[in-house]
C-alpha cells in the first residue's frame, strides 16, 4: 500500500497533463442553430474545441495525462475552433457518433450533458450535417471553389 501510494505521489511530478492552455480560436464553425450548439458543447466541446473546460481531476495524474491524451487527440481529427484548417468529411464525423465511437465511453460517466438520447443524438447528426452545409470547412471550401473553376472552364469551352 505505501508503494501504490509513493508511486502516485511520484507520478504527480510528471509535467505532462496539467498545462491546460486552450488555443485560441482561430475560426469557429458557424452552427445551424443554437440547440446544434448546445448538443455538440455539451457532448463533444471538450475534446473537439478549443474551449475545453478543464475540472480539477485533470490536475491529478494518471487522469490527467488520459485526458490531455484524448483532447489533443480529439483536437487533432476534428476542430470546430479552427474550421479555417481541414477538417473531416460530414459522413466520417456523423458515423461516429451514430456507431456511438463519440462521445468516447470514458468520457460519458463525468459528463451527463454528454448522455445523448437517441433523439438528442439523431438532432445533433442533423445538425452537424446542416452546419457544414452552410458553412463548410477550409478544405471543402477549397475543393468547392475549384469544382466551380473546372466548371466554369468546362462551360467555356477549349482555350483559342
Amino acid at each position: 500500500m505505501l508503494g501504490a501510494l509513493g508511486l502516485f505521489l511520484l507520478a504527480q511530478a510528471v509535467p505532462y497533463g496539467r498545462a491546460h492552455a486552450n488555443p485560441p480560436v482561430t475560426r469557429a464553425l458557424k452552427f445551424d442553430t443554437a440547440t446544434t450548439q448546445e448538443l455538440f458543447t455539451g457532448a463533444c466541446g471538450d475534446c473537439h474545441s478549443n474551449l475545453t473546460k478543464w475540472p480539477w481531476y485533470t490536475n491529478v495524474a494518471p487522469v490527467s495525462w488520459l485526458v490531455a491524451r484524448d483532447v489533443e487527440d480529439g483536437r487533432a481529427r476534428f476542430n470546430v475552433s479552427q474550421w479555417d484548417q481541414p477538417q473531416p468529411d460530414i459522413q466520417r464525423v456523423l458515423k461516429q457518433i451514430s456507431s456511438g465511437e463519440m462521445p468516447d465511453w470514458k468520457y460519458k460517466p463525468l459528463h451527463p450533458s454528454a448522455q445523448l438520447s437517441t433523439a438528442q443524438t439523431q438532432a445533433l447528426m442533423n445538425g452537424l450535417a446542416r452546419s457544414y452545409a452552410k458553412d463548410p470547412p477550409a478544405s471543402l471550401r477549397s475543393r468547392s471553389a475549384e469544382r466551380a473553376a473546372a466548371d466554369r472552364r468546362a462551360k467555356s469551352g477549349p482555350a483559342s
